[in-house]
């Protein structure tokens, strides 16, 4: 399941309650969540936790030899068992899992992650995006660790992910008295940065999830070393590669590429095809250019010999004035400017028209496909109307990015023949 390329976040689920009925008061609310505690079968999900931590230090150490690795230091609990990871080596790891899913992460980001895999796609996000915006609340409990703690004793921190209008409690007071409850039940030490185990407690007005996490940083990380002001998760970036079903020998553009998330994740996934990433801005294309590096060494570490590089180049050009052959591209993926961080709602309104009129030219008629993600609809759905006659809409994905509401549209290519501005060659 670490291999799995769309989800964000893995956890194995102690108990699920899809009706759960909490309590008017705060105090009977909190204490019910304490009681639960008592009630729960952890035996099974702590004997995943510990299968899936022996399957991570065996990897490592097989790719990466370290003799101070404190292969030793191993923590038993007592319900169900489980062996601590290697919290030494966890602060160097820059990158999120390889494709073999399983290398020990960073813990830094924790504070980012979300419990429960976010869905990628699927109408139901719009109401939920309307209505409980605002009332979304995560939070970490745990407490500080005794120095010098057992080391016997497993270390231990609950996270609260909350969402709804309807609690009479805040995420910090759910995971803090459900957090006491878990210190009290298994007699582990809290600590808020180098836990062992990360308990979950997903609350979703009346749903209630209880889990235990096994990644230890978000899979979505795991191309990317350089960000820049709008980096694309790796996880969407493959969602919307494979909605456009790329085939072998297809010749695959991301024309507004930014650090390059899409071609990397597609050079890596679908190295069958030819991959060509463009931006207009230079910092972006350098930080592209140095996820590529960064994806070529690790590549050369595993394989341990000579690398044969990977289907994908980088240059620096105009999205209005791209220099491709008319009809010479078969499929174009690329993360629209939204108006917000780059850009500007207004210069949407040029910039959109403009882009898919080059598209339009560069996609070969009637075979050709765009998947084209952004949060400004009105505005595409404005420039897709003027270009009907190149562009068919397909299908409407809608995701969630960094909590705003936006879409994925997948374009078919119409037979019609696009206007040439010049002729490159």
């Amino acid at each position: 399941v670490h291999r799995l390329r769309s989800v964000d976040n893995l956890f194995v689920v102690v108990q699920e309650f899809k009706e759960y009925q909490f309590k008017e008061s705060k105090e009977d609310a909190l204490k019910d969540l304490e009681d639960l505690v008592k009630k729960l079968s952890w035996t099974d999900p702590l004997k995943v936790w510990e299968l899936n931590n022996s399957l991570k230090k065996k990897k490592t150490r097989r790719k990466k030899p370290n003799p101070q690795s404190p292969a030793s230091k191993e923590r038993l609990s007592g319900d169900g068992g489980g062996e601590g990871a290697e919290q030494k080596d966890t602060g160097k790891q820059d990158c999120a899992p390889d494709a073999a899913g399983v290398e020990p992460a960073s813990s830094q980001d924790a504070g980012e992650r979300r419990g429960v895999a976010p869905q990628n796609g699927g109408e139901e996000e719009e109401e939920e995006d309307s209505e409980q915006c605002d009332a979304r609340e995560e939070s970490q409990a745990g407490g500080q660790s005794t120095a010098g703690g057992d080391a016997g004793v497993l270390r231990f921190r609950v996270t609260c992910n909350r969402a709804g209008e309807k609690h009479s409690f805040t995420s910090n007071e759910a995971a803090r008295d459900f957090g006491g409850a878990v210190q009290e039940h298994f007699q582990w030490k809290a600590d808020m940065t180098n836990f062992d185990v990360e308990v979950l407690l997903n609350i979703h007005n009346n749903e209630v999830v209880v889990g235990i996490a096994l990644t230890e940083e978000s899979l979505h990380r795991r191309n990317i070393t350089h960000f820049g002001p709008t980096t694309l998760r790796s996880t969407l970036a493959y969602g919307m590669l494979r909605l456009c079903d790329p085939q072998p020998t297809d010749i695959i553009v991301d024309p507004m590429c930014g650090t390059g998330a899409i071609p990397i994740e597609g050079a890596t996934e679908w190295p069958s095809c030819y991959h060509i990433a463009g931006d207009n801005n230079p910092q972006a294309v350098k930080r592209a250019a140095n996820n590529i590096c960064s994806l070529l060494k690790k590549k050369e570490n595993k394989e341990s010999s000579t690398s044969s590089g990977i289907p994908l180049d980088i240059i620096q050009w105009d999205i209005c004035n791209l220099p491709l052959r008319t009809g010479s591209v078969d499929i174009i993926v690329t993360d629209m400017p939204f108006g917000k961080r780059i850009g500007s709602k207004k210069k949407n309104w040029d910039l959109y028209p403009a882009c898919l009129m080059e598209m339009g030219r560069i996609c070969t008629p009637g075979t050709g496909r765009a998947v084209l993600l952004t949060q400004d609809k009105k505005c595409f759905a404005k420039a897709l109307s003027r270009m009907g006659h190149i562009w068919r809409k397909g299908q409407t994905v809608w995701v969630n990015v960094g909590g705003l509401h936006a879409a994925v549209y997948l374009l078919k290519r119409t037979w019609e023949r696009a206007e040439e501005k010049r002729a490159f060659w």
